[in-house]
């Protein structure tokens, strides 16, 4: 056993020292029974370290938790190793690292009778061209059609959710979706007044009405400058503006991309990420200060910086969410705020009726939590006594709020509290200490004093889960930061990233598709004329005036192209929004916003309940990944060349 360890330390990097590790059969997926036969046997004596953890495959999933903190991980009676396993890929690609040279049944497979098209106008010529006709039974139940529509769930990593053993969500934005304007006016009104009546502002900022229509998530907002910035996935800045006000493309180049010693990276302090709708309130005031500011007409505004404004207006907001101004008058009205979905009890319960464990993860505290909470769960009619009882929380096996989000990802110094749901008193608890002191069962025993904690960190989360691996949670929340990049990448979560503008987003893309069609084929025939001048400039003499005069004809064919593409791309994306364009996309580039919902959200959908729609057993496909050369090559017009 000893040997084992110290093998995966030095092969892996990895220290057991204060840390549970679980070594599941698949551990090392490079190294299969089918090539430790191809590992000569001087090789091995050279090697024993190789050889013992070639062993590993076979033997059962050892475990290197003292048996007195071992932790229940079972979600159902079927055994499913890893949230990554979706389908055959895997096995296919490591036959061809084995060196494996069959040939596929289905390839060039006989086609057994004539094929109807009629049959299923999709797949049939398919089926039968890959021997599998009459061997899908369900295909006569499949429509002639796949039907797409803003409730589905959308895949940029393979997800296995039959392996997953719990699901959290985030709840502002995520569980909770509001009414806007209204919603974010709470906000902008309070932090406006305090602004005034703490910090001195002009008293006319109070005339200044709030416009949430300016603005689009994915923005980056230069606090130093006192700019709003629009980058493609590349940080290559596309659309500027200066408060309310566009900044001109020569000094947008010269201020974002005309360092040649630096590449910008837009990681310092001064660059603020629009990664949620709360933003909007921010960004909206800062603006509006910014103009007042430049137009000097206020001296305690030109005492201060872009800076220094932007981090009161900050503190003035953040006070908003902690004083009462929006929680007391959402607890009054919250259906004049707050969006109702029928959808949410129904896949909670489903998720515990099937063996997954639900837990609730935000930043909010108990105080406005149980407000909003109670109204998604009893709706407008309840009353207080029925409210008090809280009986939303029995959706969840363990509830935290005022995490702290994104600290409560990284810093394992957190302190976690028992939160007192009668009145929102604390308890101290000794967090991992306790529960290991309570010995068997530790975990249970802890939540059966107190399921609603505040505060704490990962480790208390999983401690209190029974959870050893971050990829069996699955994360929803709405903050491309908190609830999405950090997860993924400090804790190996799996996650999900709700987009509550994905169905204006998806409806406008929908009714501009002839639009985008031309806009892709006038650039394939630019390109196509620009390869075919390269051809004579390579092949004939540009000293001849025939030559030149074909040259010029292409140089004219082009500058008309991009005449026509300037003004289709420019009504296209103002489509979408007559300022910033489509949220995902800058210029001809995926944005900033796309690149890191494809590399970190495994999953994004429109709103959280969408989940429940789905079958928790069921297996995420991405629809596949192909690089310019291949996209090229799959074109029906492109005539491939060696």
């Amino acid at each position: 056993m000893l040997l084992i360890i110290f093998c995966c330390q030095i092969i892996l990097g990895v220290s057991f020292i204060h840390t549970h590790v679980v070594l599941p059969q698949t551990s090392f997926p490079l190294l299969t029974s089918t090539s430790t036969s191809s590992l000569g046997a001087s090789h091995r004596e050279r090697n024993p370290g190789i050889s013992n953890l070639l062993n590993l495959q076979t033997r059962p999933t050892i475990s290197v938790v003292p048996s007195s903190t071992a932790r229940n991980t079972k979600r159902r009676e079927e055994d499913t190793t890893s949230t990554y396993d979706v389908d055959a890929d895997e096995s296919s690609e490591q036959l061809m690292a084995n060196g494996w040279s069959g040939s596929s049944a289905a390839q060039g497979a006989p086609i057994d009778g004539e094929c109807d098209a009629e049959s299923n106008r999709r797949y049939q010529q398919l089926l039968c061209e890959t021997g599998l006709n009459g061997q899908i039974h369900s295909l006569a139940d499949l429509p002639t059609t796949r039907k797409v529509t803003c409730d589905d769930i959308f895949c940029n990593r393979e997800l296995n959710l039959g392996a997953v053993r719990a699901i959290g969500f985030d709840m502002d934005y995520t569980l909770a979706q509001y009414h806007q304007p209204l919603f974010d006016k709470l906000a902008f009104n309070g932090a406006k007044e305090k602004l005034v009546y703490k910090y001195g502002y002009p008293k006319s900022l109070l005339d200044v009405e709030y416009d949430h229509n300016f603005w689009v998530r994915g923005l980056i907002i230069d606090t130093q400058r006192g700019n709003f910035l629009k980058m493609d996935r590349h940080k290559y800045v596309r659309i500027a503006y200066h408060g309310f006000s566009p900044i001109s493309s020569q000094a947008r180049k010269f201020l974002y991309s005309r360092d040649f010693n630096k590449v910008p990276s837009f990681t310092e302090k001064h660059y603020v990420n629009m990664d949620t709708l709360f933003h909007f309130v921010d960004a909206s005031l800062f603006a509006t200060l910014i103009d007042m500011k430049d137009n000097d007409e206020y001296a305690i505004l030109d005492m201060k910086t872009y800076n220094e404004i932007y981090t009161e207006i900050r503190e003035c907001v953040d006070l908003c969410h902690r004083d009462g101004v929006i929680k007391d008058e959402v607890a009054r009205n919250p259906e004049k705020y707050i969006i109702p979905d029928e959808g949410m009890i129904p896949m909670l319960k489903k998720f515990q009726k099937d063996g997954v464990k639900t837990f609730l993860l935000t930043n909010s505290y108990w105080e406005y939590t149980k407000v909003a909470m109670n109204f998604l769960y009893y709706g407008v009619n309840a009353s207080p006594e029925v409210k008090d009882k809280n009986e939303w929380a029995d959706l969840f096996d363990l509830i935290i709020v005022g995490s702290c989000k994104p600290a409560f990802m990284v810093d394992s110094n957190l302190n976690l509290f028992r939160v007192d749901p009668d009145n929102g008193s604390l308890l101290n608890t000794d967090g991992l200490y306790e529960i290991e002191a309570l010995g068997d069962d530790g975990a249970q025993k802890f939540l059966a004093n107190g399921k609603i904690f505040q505060g704490g960190n990962w480790q208390h989360l999983t401690a209190m889960l029974e959870v050893e691996a971050g990829e069996e949670i699955l994360y929803v929340g709405d903050h491309l930061y908190s609830d999405v990049l950090r997860s993924k990448r400090t804790l190996g979560w799996r996650s999900v990233f709700i987009i509550p503008e994905l169905p204006e987003e998806m409806d406008t893309f929908y009714k501009q598709k002839p639009l985008q069609r031309k806009i892709s084929a006038l650039r394939k025939l630019r390109d196509e004329i620009s390869m075919l001048g390269d051809t004579i400039r390579s092949n004939e003499d540009e000293n001849d005036v025939q030559v030149q005069e074909k040259l010029q004809k292409f140089r004219e064919d082009d500058e008309n192209i991009k005449n026509v593409l300037t003004e289709l791309a420019q009504e296209y994306h103002s489509a979408f929004h007559h300022i910033w364009g489509k949220i995902f996309q800058a210029g001809y580039q995926d944005s900033r916003l796309a690149y890191h919902v494809q590399n970190y959200a495994c999953l994004y959908t429109s709103k959280a309940t969408n989940l429940g729609l789905t079958s928790t057993s069921r297996s995420f496909r991405t629809a596949g990944e192909l690089l310019p050369h291949d996209k090229l090559m799959n074109d029906e017009y492109t005539n491939f060349e060696l």
